[in-house]
């Protein structure tokens, strides 16, 4: 299984982007799909993610409203719409999976992880 995020860059605080996560090497309809980041001297955090079964999507609440995490072509393709970016949105973005996922969706938990895509929101 890989996953390869992209999308990433540098825009203005209120600004939107859409990171895109590229997964190959199965199927993945039994994985739950997320986003996390991690901003520098901080720990990994939980962004967003779509359950395995039923496409329910959860949000933290720091982002809830402004980011949108959405799927196509049987979750081999996993999107984060991020708008009305702040400043604290600046971070590295990862999309990671987990097998059956849908319940805690932490870090430690999570089966599989992609590269990260930089995320730097100025004010």
């Amino acid at each position: 299984v890989q996953l390869q995020a992209s999308g990433g860059g540098l825009v203005q605080a209120g600004d939107s982007l859409r990171l895109s996560c590229a997964a190959s090497g199965g199927s993945f309809a039994r994985y739950g799909m997320g986003w996390f980041r991690q901003a520098p001297g901080k720990k990994r955090e939980f962004v967003a993610a779509v359950r395995w079964s039923g496409g329910r999507t959860v949000y933290a609440d720091s982002v809830k409203g402004r980011f949108t995490i959405s799927t196509e072509d049987g979750k081999t393709t996993v999107y984060l719409q991020m708008n009305s970016l702040r400043p604290e949105d600046t971070a590295v973005y990862y999309c990671a999976a987990e097998l059956y996922g849908g319940s805690t969706w932490s870090p430690s938990a999570m089966d599989y992880w992609g590269r990260g895509t930089l995320v730097t929101v100025s004010s």
